[in-house]
């Protein structure tokens, strides 16, 4: 059960950074500031947060160039372009998307703090107590790179982010697989977590080394989705009449799959801040409360089963 993470990829190349107002801004600028006493100049003058994350004098032309060329398009009365697969985003210091970058790490902080709640309420003896822990940290890693990738695009940054939050999704099919047939049958979730593995590193390898697919990408993770979507749910409607929460489950996934639609909408942000992709991560920042709060009841179940000796469901 994956707290929304971001698996849409766009092409990297955009109607805004073909055309050649755009092209012939950018070399002009570069071949006039980004060489000699000028680029000196503009490294004695840059703040020393954008130097730390890396804008470089060749990054504030394709900055400064986009929104000459957003302004021809305004003025001509045509639609706001894309560049280099992203809408234009009015940067806030060093922050390049700084709403989604704000949400990242909003749910970030909402993830850890739901995680210490949930270990300072679930006994370390409950079954699912250290395969949840290990979960939380997964998705903590995700929601921090993508905290980073929203603040500075890099090469790095952009698969990184990709990279985990497909593992996000992918451990929350292993979560799932535990949770409904691991704890019976301990031997069919090794063999899932090895194939799981073996389908991560099959997939990281495949976008490093072969192509950066992004149409591939998100194939792989929506379909990933589905089937940790249906997992859940039918196991939320073979335990409604056993498990008084089971509720919670049901919802949480049909939230994060429902609210995952709201990137469909994909308009141009509004005051330059706010995008589909940054609401829908504002959006679901209060799931991880209600997720937490079935992974409390449930593990707290599971350890009141353990203890009177009753099968588990």
């Amino acid at each position: 059960m994956n707290v929304c993470f971001g698996f849409a990829g766009k092409d990297k190349s955009s109607q805004g950074d073909k055309e050649p107002v755009y092209r012939d801004c950018v070399k002009q600028c570069v071949r006039t500031n980004c060489t000699g006493a000028r680029l000196r100049g503009f490294q004695s003058a840059q703040p020393q947060y954008m130097a730390l994350t890396g804008w470089t004098c060749r990054d504030d032309c394709r900055y400064q160039c986009m929104w000459t060329t957003v302004g021809l398009y305004q003025a001509e009365g045509y639609r706001v372009p894309q560049f280099h697969g992203k809408w234009p985003f009015a940067r806030f210091l060093c922050f390049e998307e700084p709403a989604s970058a704000l949400a990242s790490l909003l749910n970030g902080l909402a993830c850890l703090l739901m995680l210490l709640r949930y270990r300072s309420t679930v006994p370390r003896q409950s079954p699912m107590y250290h395969t949840i822990n290990a979960f939380s940290l997964v998705s903590l890693n995700a929601w921090f790179w993508s905290t980073v990738f929203h603040t500075r695009d890099t090469y790095l940054t952009e698969k990184m982010d990709y990279f985990c939050a497909t593992a996000v999704i992918l451990y929350s099919i292993y979560l799932c697989c535990v949770r409904t047939l691991g704890l019976r049958r301990p031997g069919v979730s090794s063999m899932v977590g090895v194939l799981l593995i073996l389908a991560f590193t099959s997939h990281v390898s495949y976008l490093t080394f072969i192509s950066f697919d992004y149409g591939y990408n998100m194939a792989a993770n929506a379909s990933i989705g589905m089937v940790n979507l249906l997992w859940w749910l039918c196991w939320c409607w073979q335990n409604r009449r056993t498990l008084p929460y089971w509720w919670k489950c049901g919802l949480v996934v049909l939230l994060l799959h429902g609210l995952a639609l709201l990137e469909l909408l994909d308009f141009p942000p509004l005051l330059w801040v706010l995008d589909a992709h940054a609401v829908w991560h504002l959006s679901t920042i209060p799931v991880h409360f209600l997720f937490y709060s079935f992974l409390i009841d449930d593990s707290l179940y599971l350890l009141n089963t353990e203890k009177m000796g009753v099968k588990v469901e």
